[in-house]
């Protein structure tokens, strides 16, 4: 009883502050959310959207019921009030995932902000900062331990904005896309479907990160500009108004989406491959901490990717908001085709590490509050009988 409170608690306080208020992005989400229950489970890869354990039971339809929603539940078998907490597609359920997003991305990239800071030298100062170590002596040593720390509160603030839009608008696109080409082609198509809802989901979270992501900048990179966010913001606001807070955002579209297409597409093909060919019995047979550990090694494979993919845009987002009014064209040929890579070996180390801990983080929060998790696609019957009749 008092977990189901907390339950009712977390939801009030996020559909109260989160989703519902009166500003139009709450609108806009609350908007795809509707569009994306429509024939919801018309798609094989969503249709088992719940808990491996749970008993399948039919409700009977009631003339009360939504006829969407109605349908969606005699095609698919809803897991029973006490085995989830919500409805796959729900307010609630696409909430959960925001909240999700906002405890991964923004617990993990404080928690690295150490390393964060060494790379972004790297990256604009490469013959001072030679490199992870000297990085790490330099900073200590010219300004103590404490600096380690700079930018923090950015990192904190805007890296939880970025989560809540990618996790949460990623489960709402992929739901949506796959319902607009089908069951088949959402199954053949599944990593374009990937790409696809994470690179939507992306565009919006870049926009939440971008002047989070300035200040950071700054106070990293720039001695003397600020030593915390309640400094650098109106600093930069009283200089440049809006435009220096948005004037990196292209390359953070450059430097994010690309890897946030990497970082979904490849942990879930990922997963889908270590449960077909490396885990020794199917997922639903798998205890909640084995899942977690599978969940952790394809996140770490795929931040392998994703710091190869978006190195060069990072380093131009790095140099751009250190270098006040200089553009991205002009970074990147300051900074040459070696100067684009400096840095790489810190990034991998940082996002392979980030990218596991955060789907890592995510998972459990599925895990903890009882969401419906769907197992890795399967191909539908109907794709089957057609592979069968062409065979024969």
């Amino acid at each position: 009883m008092v977990r189901c409170d907390k339950i009712k608690i977390l939801e009030h306080l996020i559909l109260t502050f989160g989703f519902e208020r009166y500003d139009t992005g709450a609108k806009m989400f609350q908007s795809l959310v509707d569009v994306s229950r429509k024939n919801l489970f018309a798609s094989p890869m969503f249709s088992q959207a719940r808990c491996e354990t749970a008993q399948p039971t039919i409700p009977a339809v009631t003339e009360s019921a939504p006829p969407q929603l109605t349908e969606a539940r005699q095609i698919v078998a809803a897991a029973t009030p006490e085995e989830v907490s919500c409805e796959f597609g729900s307010t609630k359920y696409y909430a959960l995932c925001g909240f999700g997003g906002i405890l991964s991305c923004g617990i993990t990239h404080t928690a690295i902000v150490p390393l964060d800071l060494v790379k972004c030298r790297i990256q604009v100062d490469p013959a001072k900062y030679k490199g992870i170590f000297t990085g790490f002596n330099l900073t200590v040593k010219e300004e103590g331990f404490r600096a380690l720390g700079k930018g923090w509160a950015p990192t904190a603030i805007g890296y939880s904005m970025q989560g809540l839009c990618k996790f949460g608008f990623y489960e709402i696109f992929k739901v949506l896309y796959g319902n607009l080409i089908g069951e088949e082609k959402s199954y053949l198509y599944r990593t374009s479907l990937y790409l696809a809802a994470s690179a939507s989901a992306e565009f919006f979270a870049d926009i939440a990160l971008a002047p989070m992501e300035a200040c950071k900048v700054r106070i990293q990179t720039q001695p003397g500009f600020a030593n915390t966010l309640r400094e650098a913001f109106p600093k930069i606001w009283k200089h440049e108004g809006a435009s220096g807070f948005y004037k990196g955002l292209p390359p953070l579209w450059l430097r994010q989406i690309p890897y946030t297409m990497m970082k979904f597409a490849c942990f879930e093909r990922t997963v889908e491959a270590l449960y077909k060919h490396v885990v020794p019995k199917p997922r639903s047979e798998c205890t909640k901490p084995e899942q977690l550990i599978v969940t952790f090694v394809a996140g770490y494979i795929a931040g392998v990717f994703c710091a190869v993919v978006s190195h060069p845009a990072d380093t131009v987002v790095s140099k751009l908001n250190q270098d006040k009014g200089s553009t991205a064209i002009a970074a990147a040929k300051k900074l040459g085709m070696a100067g684009l890579w400096k840095g790489l070996f810190a990034r991998i180390i940082m996002i392979g590490t980030l990218t596991a801990l955060q789907w890592f983080i995510y998972d459990s929060v599925k895990v903890y509050f009882r969401m419906p998790r769907p197992p890795p696609p399967e191909m539908p019957e109907s794709l089957k009988r057609k592979l069968e009749a062409k065979d024969n």
